[in-house]
């Protein structure tokens, strides 16, 4: 066994010195340069802010080989040329004032001088009515004449050649020309009306032709289904506007892959708009499934500040809070018409409302508790009892005579029937209901064909949205522990324990500091009373602490209420009467977000009449 070194030798010391520009370029370049798509990005970049109309993007090898970035903007003068290649030289910005308030896609004058510095560039350019263009060889500094139409070409051969160690780090030429091609794409979804076009040895890869809206460039670059089965968001909040597409819950994916958000034209990932996305589609996407979005926030540059990173991804606010709530109220708003058709212009029947105050089953005296606390009106409309008098009334002549029996466990007022109704099935989207299947779905009928409801998901959804309105915004119920729980907190939750203890009791919390670096949890949540104090106090101040409080809150809120509503749904198996199926679709049409149940699962299908006669091979 070797003896270990007595003592470690000391560094030799070397003088502190200024680094070579060459090598400052390439240490630069790591952070602007960190594959072939970051080249590809900054001369997009560079071309729009030049006022291009197409632009064409040529590869090979994925891009490692080449890249040649074609524009036809307004070019470059013969004496800029040179300087557009040194570091920190730009047209884009001349004041502290000017990068306050950017307006153009680049402004740091990094990327042509980081590129050039790891591999070889050329730049052909000829300005508006100039007499001719020019090429500027990277390297050489060389400068001569060349036949060009106004605009700039920038080409790039053999990237990270002079830094091998980095080009080790690639991925094969597949895996990079993809991520080439999504660079080009998210450029070509902010700016509809400009033209794209890749090529890679030499085939055509993908093109985007100019389009006067962005509907028609959402369609060639995400697809038809895209726009098919998604909402148009359109909402304006103060300084801050959101539009563009937000995917229906159905759409959504396992991965986060279809998810552009552009913040004054520039693609941004940013964890505000990100949690503001998630947070109005909570209530209506099932586990962990990724909505898909396409959405475009303007704002006053003044209150965005884009010198956050040098790939210009990462943005930062002025007022987050701001943002957050328009980009959530845009998109809940967008979500919330059901999509079956606007509510029906005549007020349809309560779907569960006894005639008499019932017994109330055990399991439903902590919600009822809870609703007669909150002053929540026709509380026992929302859980029913075990024993209700049944409605005897005349029923359409349509359905099966199990269908007709009055239900042995509740009743119902009486809805229009289908028979009767002066509207027709064109006013009623979700048709006229024909059946009830298994106990389960109701079947119904409507103009495109046949029409299944899931009974339960749908009634599950009418009762939260009806306990969310009726709520509106007051504090949970909270139940004091006879013996506080106590933990050691980090300084972290001290500081947010301190600093939201006004918010605490909306939530039906009590935080109390015990000494410097101990909280003491007083209260908890009547409904969760059962519960781990601690766990359910560290997880409310880790919230807190990164998100606004208000939000907190109200998901705080809506959860326990999705738990009631849950319990309080109609149940499987229960027998409906026609005109109580028809009561269910009518308020269904009414209801917001009623596509979808609490927990996100779609709460009703369509089946069109070609669908239904492919089945049985019809016209075959």
């Amino acid at each position: 066994m070797s003896a270990l070194p007595s003592a470690i030798p000391s560094a030799v010391r070397r003088p502190i010195r200024e680094l070579p520009d060459e090598l400052i370029s390439q240490i630069a370049a790591g952070e602007v340069v960190e594959r072939p798509a970051s080249v590809v990005r900054e001369l997009l970049d560079n071309a729009l802010d030049a006022g291009a109309r197409q632009i064409t993007v040529r590869l090979a090898a994925g891009g490692v080989r080449l890249i040649s970035v074609e524009d036809d903007g307004q070019g470059l003068p013969r004496d800029e040329l040179p300087l557009a290649l040194r570091r920190h030289a730009t047209s884009k910005i001349a004041s502290l004032g000017e990068l306050e308030t950017v307006g153009t896609m680049g402004f740091r004058g990094e990327a042509l001088a980081a590129i050039n510095a790891i591999a070889e560039l050329s730049l052909l350019s000829r300005a508006a009515g100039a007499d001719g263009a020019f090429a500027l060889d990277g390297r050489t500094g060389e400068l001569r004449p060349v036949a060009r139409a106004t605009g700039t070409t920038v080409e790039v051969r053999e990237l990270f050649f002079a830094t091998p160690a980095r080009r080790k780090f690639l991925k094969t030429d597949a895996t990079e020309l993809a991520h080439c091609v999504e660079a080009v794409r998210r450029h070509a979804l902010a700016r509809p009306e400009v033209g794209f076009a890749v090529w890679h040895e030499g085939k055509l890869v993908e093109q985007w032709r100019a389009a006067e809206a962005r509907d028609p460039r959402l369609a060639d670059a995400l697809g038809e289904d895209f726009v098919a089965q998604s909402v148009a968001v359109e909402h304006a909040a103060g300084p801050v506007r959101v539009t563009g597409r937000a995917g229906i819950p159905d759409a959504a994916r396992s991965r986060g892959d279809q998810q552009f958000f552009y913040v004054n034209g520039r693609f941004v990932r940013d964890k505000v708009l990100a949690h503001a996305v998630r947070s109005a589609y909570e209530d209506v996407l099932h586990g962990q499934r990724q909505p898909v979005y396409a959405l475009y926030l303007d704002i006053d540059p003044a209150r965005v500040d884009v010198n956050v990173h040098p790939t210009k991804i990462e943005v930062r606010f002025r007022d987050g809070r701001e943002v957050h709530q328009a980009v959530r109220h845009a998109i809940e708003n967008a979500l919330a018409a059901p999509r079956a058709g606007d509510a029906v212009s005549v007020p349809a029947a309560p779907f569960f409302k006894p005639r008499s105050a019932p017994a109330v089953p055990a399991w439903t005296q902590p919600a009822m508790h809870f609703a007669a606390e909150r002053g929540l009106g026709d509380a026992a409309a929302m859980w029913p009892g075990e024993r209700r008098e049944p409605v005897v009334a005349p029923l359409p002549s349509f359905g099966s005579a199990a269908a007709q029996e009055a239900p042995p466990a509740a009743s119902f007022e009486q809805a229009p029937s289908a028979k009767s109704a002066a509207h027709g099935d064109d006013a009623w989207p979700l048709g006229r209901a024909l059946a009830q299947l298994q106990g389960v779905y109701i079947l119904a009928e409507n103009s495109q064909g046949l029409v299944i409801v899931d009974m339960h998901a749908a009634h599950e959804r009418i009762v939260y949205e009806r306990l969310k309105t009726q709520l509106d915004g007051a504090a949970i119920a909270s139940q004091p522990l006879l013996i506080p729980a106590t933990f050691a907190a980090t300084p972290q939750e001290v500081a947010t324990a301190e600093a939201c203890a006004a918010v605490l009791p909306a939530l039906g919390l009590e935080i109390t500091p015990f000494s410097p670096r101990t909280l003491a949890v007083r209260a908890v949540p009547g409904t969760l009373a059962d519960g781990d104090p601690v766990e359910l106090a560290r997880g409310v101040l880790a919230e807190l602490a990164q998100h606004d409080a208000s939000t907190v809150v109200q998901r705080a809120q809506n959860e326990l209420l999705s738990t009631m509503a849950c319990h309080g749904a109609v149940r499987a198996n229960r027998r409906l009467t026609i005109d109580e199926m028809n009561a269910l679709l009518r308020q269904m049409e009414a209801t917001e977000r009623s596509d979808q149940c609490n927990h996100g699962r779609p709460t009703w299908r369509q089946l069109s009449v070609r669908e239904l006669d492919g089945l049985f091979m019809r016209g075959r």
